[in-house]
């Protein structure tokens, strides 16, 4: 299944491009040249979400941002399961298709789990590595886990693939009043009816059946990437990646961090603070270095 929607090019202002992945095709932008850095975003985005920052980096830099499968306007491959894993793993491909060496990896949300995934079995390539509100530990949080559960309900499960909920309640919820209603529509318009939104329907699982996956990045990554250059941009007033309890851990992984927090952003900070994001990733990596 593929999506039939074409965005509005005064507001992703982008050539689409294609990968023929092993499991799916998978959609992303490349714009500019420069140094590279790659864009993951999380759920239930695309890489719409970036496009302000790619806008504003695409003249110094090479700016690449993906399109999971089942999210934005990649397949939605019939047998996939929508796992982390499986999203890691396609990630890989697309990595060593484009032949990506001395990049700088950007995560958010879901985007830093499968980001980082792919980065630790290729970080001999990674120039450095930009985190913003994500983890790439098991979620241990109650908090978390409840909502883990209460979205993979069967009532909740229905909301999320016949109501759009995740877009319609959790994204939008968000940023009703940040967002035009021409912005808002192309965040919908990508995930259009139920058979669209399978991927949308795994990721609350995934809070919990990731844990494996999750366990392993909290050791792979500080023992692969804990001495790359670490930029961390943080919506300090998201309610659940909280920063008291998330950068403390950064800090601990990395050992060349910089923090960057966004007083007044909340999860999806790319919305909030894309000029602040923007200028902390080109102060923390140059263009011309």
């Amino acid at each position: 299944m593929l999506i039939d929607f074409v965005p509005d090019r005064n507001l992703y202002p982008f050539e689409s491009r294609w990968f023929d992945s092993s499991v799916g095709r998978v959609h992303y932008i490349d714009e500019g040249t420069g140094p590279t850095i790659l864009f993951c975003h999380g759920a239930p985005a695309w890489s719409f979400l970036y496009r302000r920052i790619v806008q504003s980096l695409r003249g110094r830099y090479r700016c690449i941002a993906v399109d999971y499968l089942g999210f934005g306007l990649s397949e939605r491959p019939a047998g996939f399961g929508y796992t982390i894993a499986e999203h890691t793993a396609v990630l890989g491909e697309l990595i060593d298709h484009l032949g990506l060496e001395n990049f700088v990896v950007v995560g958010h949300d879901w985007g830093g789990p499968i980001g980082l995934g792919a980065a630790t079995t290729r970080a001999d390539r990674v120039r450095g590595i930009v985190l913003g509100n994500t983890v790439f530990w098991p979620i241990e949080a109650m908090t978390n886990r409840a909502f883990s559960v209460i979205m993979s309900s069967r009532p909740m499960q229905r909301r999320i693939l016949e109501k759009n909920f995740l877009v319609e309640r959790v994204l939008l919820g968000e940023l009703g009043r940040t967002l035009s209603t021409a912005e808002a529509d192309h965040y919908r318009a990508v995930q259009p009816t139920a058979q669209a939104r399978q991927a949308l329907a795994v990721t609350p699982r995934e809070i919990r059946a990731a844990r494996p996956l999750l366990s392993r990045l909290a050791e792979d990554v500080p023992a692969a990437l804990g001495d790359k250059p670490t930029l961390l941009v943080w919506g300090m007033r998201d309610m659940v990646f909280r920063p008291s309890a998330c950068i403390p851990r950064m800090r601990a992984a990395f050992s060349d961090l910089e923090v960057v927090e966004l007083p007044r952003a909340r999860h999806f900070i790319q919305e909030h603070e894309p000029a602040a994001i923007a200028t902390a990733i080109a102060g923390r990596f140059p263009s011309s270095v």
